[in-house]
């Protein structure tokens, strides 16, 4: 079992966003995890929040063992080769440590805001669709033409290849049967869901990874962990994800902070 720790990156100073990083990496966390927006996206009046793959930049040079990732990077926000070329930059930054954790997007407030174009839920997955396969193809260093249902590519080609082979590992959330689950059994590593959607779409995920010639169990399973209860509680949870298959925990910033975790390190984490 793999613990990543989500490090709750909005209203602190950049300051504390590294400082939270290192925090984890030190008490032996897997994995960091902040967010994708531009807005803080909770409470009154305005605060901090700092650009998503920027941030996993100064991450990369300010630690040096735990990996690192968006939960998720929306891509309605970057053009998908702007973006295959900052994920190959920090792949190379970390020495090979970042997760590419990808969604469609979905806060249309901050793109109104923005001027960022918030398409519909279905051209939205057709761009991610693209994303993942100009993402997947860049990443071998090699020429690449592409006709995409949303991004074109004509003889393109990001040098170096990445660090990690054939390409940083690519985290994909959610359960829909009809879009999100062919992406999952098409390019995912990781699968991020809740515990009963996750269960009632095995099956699927099982048939869909037959018709792409892949293991299902080469696709790890992840859900969400709160940090909040007791440590007896959260052993108790623990145990059920892991009889459930669950191979990673994406543990929530705790109301508490750091005391709060640094308990569940001590007395569930290490055990």
């Amino acid at each position: 079992m793999k613990f990543g720790l989500d490090i709750a990156q909005q209203r602190v100073s950049f300051a504390e966003v590294i400082d939270r990083a290192r925090f984890a990496e030190d008490l032996g966390f897997t994995g960091v995890w902040g967010f994708d927006h531009f807005v803080a996206m909770y409470g009154e009046p305005p605060g901090e929040a700092f650009e998503g793959m920027t941030t996993l930049a100064a991450l990369a040079t300010a630690t040096s063992r735990i990996r690192l990732g968006l939960m998720v990077a929306g891509v309605t926000y970057r053009h998908p080769s702007l973006f295959a070329h900052q994920v190959n930059t920090i792949d190379h930054a970390s020495n090979g440590r970042l997760e590419v954790g990808l969604g469609n997007g979905w806060y249309e407030k901050e793109h109104t805001q923005l001027g960022f174009d918030f398409l519909t839920t279905g051209k939205r997955f057709d761009l991610l669709e693209d994303q993942l396969e100009i993402l997947t193809r860049l990443s071998t260093g090699e020429k690449v033409s592409y006709d995409g249902k949303r991004v074109s590519l004509q003889d393109a080609q990001m040098y170096p290849p990445t660090v990690q082979r054939p390409h940083p590992p690519i985290w994909i959330g959610g359960a829909g049967p009809q879009r999100t689950m062919p992406l999952v059994a098409r390019y995912a590593d990781y699968w991020h869901a809740q515990p009963e959607p996750m269960k009632q779409r095995l099956d699927l995920l099982k048939e869909l990874c037959e018709k792409e010639g892949r293991d299902i169990s080469t696709i790890k399973r992840v859900t969400s962990l709160s940090l909040d209860p007791d440590p007896d509680t959260i052993t108790r949870k623990i145990d059920e994800h892991r009889a459930n298959g669950i191979d990673y925990l994406y543990c929530g910033w705790p109301g508490e902070g750091r005391p709060a975790i640094e308990r569940f390190v001590e007395k569930v984490m290490s055990r």
